[in-house]
């Protein structure tokens, strides 16, 4: 969203990096160096997310522009960008949700000393943050440290196809270095350590003063088995483990799931007793990032990449292969992007599973893939406003049952740089015109559709004093 690369002292990040090498996932090769060009016109989008009657907008804060270098000196222009942007959202009684790292990792630190799979990160990541709890806490009150960090270490270290694009064959392809079966989980393990060396910062020396909330976004689509057969039912419980549980259960439970320490064995690093305890204290909420409905069916033998019951499908988030569990299942995405019901099974699931912790929804949406130009810039969406009305009836039912999920977020507001579509997929309520200079924003069907929803009064039957009805 936020474009803007090479302004004001901001250095690339590794997506920089990777959009300009060539090598992109998506059709149109796209980079984000404009994208919807947030940067000069948030004054214009904070004031359609407040005609359109939204309380809370998310958005990350680029590390590469608010400390260039990763770490070291503080960019006074990045600094003041963001105070800008959080001062104009609360001048109209919008919340500041912040994700502080969105996959955007300073090339600097990447090249210095290999990114998230060396412990250096801990220690820059977390002074990174202190910066961000001094300068932007007394008006920011819910921080997300790391969004989808197993994404993260799935795409960028297993397959290959995220940067720092590292892999081995043939798990993954078109790499030159890596090691698929051994780095994803390292790179996780350090993003999880990071977060907790972060959120120990904020609730140790913030959180008394400021009064703000920190939490860890995951990805969680849904794994269904594709046949009532045993084994079918017992593979798309190994493939929740290893998908929502390598996340989630550290969290709630100190440590990885048993089915990864079976199936990956020195592969997987384990965690000390002192952070086994601090981790289970490390959260107040946790985002969950929701798209996806799988179907898994047991498969005795490893993992094949020619087997046609894996498809790197154009889901939004790539979700389609697993890591632990790749050898006893495979995996195919359900044809219908509309599966509400995987939504609600996903919430109660968390809700039953890993003891019902807070859950606020920070993404969850639907695309219009394969757009041009053109077609991207239209304004009757009408299979998005199906999608969201069936999707928050769903919400609704999960809240009804007892799940703790305390607020709801769109993917997206805008029209942006989708990390795997680049512009040929549009989430958008609003859409953006990228073929004009200027950025165009305008209205798309489910944009006026979801303001007469929030007028309306939203989700405010369901538990009105705890619902954050948001963008």
């Amino acid at each position: 969203v936020e474009g803007a690369v090479a302004e004001d002292g901001r250095k690339p990040s590794i997506w920089d990096t990777f959009t300009h090498d060539g090598r992109r996932l998506s059709d149109d090769q796209a980079t984000g160096d404009i994208a919807a060009d947030q940067y000069h016109k948030y004054k214009e989008d904070v004031k359609l997310m407040h005609d359109m009657g939204l309380d809370a907008y998310r958005f990350s804060i680029s590390w590469s522009r608010l400390i260039p270098d990763g770490h070291g000196d503080v960019n006074a222009k990045g600094l003041q960008y963001y105070n800008n942007l959080i001062d104009e959202l609360v001048s109209y009684g919008i919340e500041p949700h912040v994700t502080l790292h969105h996959f955007d990792l300073p090339q600097a630190l990447e090249d210095e000393y290999g990114g998230v799979l060396s412990p250096r990160i801990i220690e820059d990541f977390t002074a990174y943050a202190d910066v961000c709890f001094r300068e932007f806490g007394d008006r920011v009150k819910y921080w997300a440290t790391f969004n989808e960090p197993r994404v993260q270490a799935l795409f960028g270290y297993q397959f290959g196809t995220f940067p720092p694009r590292r892999c081995t064959h043939p798990v993954g392809s078109n790499c030159t270095k890596g090691g698929s079966t051994s780095e994803p989980y390292l790179a996780a393990h350090n993003l999880l350590r990071s977060h907790l060396s972060a959120a120990t910062l904020y609730k140790d020396q913030y959180q008394a003063v400021q009064g703000g909330k920190i939490g860890i976004t995951t990805s969680c689509p849904w794994y269904s088995p594709s046949t009532n057969s045993q084994e079918d039912i017992i593979a798309a419980q190994q493939a929740r483990d290893s998908n929502i549980g390598w996340i989630i259960n550290p969290l709630v439970y100190g440590d990885y799931p048993p089915i990864m320490r079976e199936s990956l064995g020195s592969n997987l690093p384990s965690f000390d007793a002192e952070e086994s305890m601090k981790l289970k204290q490390s959260f107040d909420f946790i985002g969950l990032n929701h798209y996806n409905l799988y179907y898994v069916k047991y498969k005795p033998n490893k993992y094949d990449k020619s087997d046609k019951d894996v498809k790197n499908v154009s889901a939004k988030d790539s979700d389609t292969r697993l890591g632990a569990s790749e050898k006893f299942l495979t995996v195919k995405e359900a044809s219908s992007a509309n599966a509400p019901w995987a939504f609600q099974a996903t919430l109660e699931y968390v809700k039953i599973k890993y003891r019902n912790p807070p859950i606020i929804v920070y993404e969850n949406g639907y695309g219009e893939s394969n757009v041009g130009p053109t077609t991207g810039n239209g304004t009757d969406d009408y299979k998005r406003v199906a999608y969201l009305q069936d999707y928050s009836e769903s919400l609704l039912r999960s809240i009804r049952n007892g799940s703790n999920t305390l607020g709801y977020f769109v993917w997206s507001f805008l029209d942006c740089f989708e990390l795997v579509h680049g512009y040929t997929a549009r989430y958008g309520l609003y859409g953006v015109d990228f073929e004009g200079a200027d950025r165009r924003r305008f209205a798309r069907l489910s944009a006026h559709w979801y303001s007469k929803f929030l007028s309306n009064g939203g989700l405010i039957r369901a538990r009105a004093s705890k619902i954050i009805r948001t963008e």
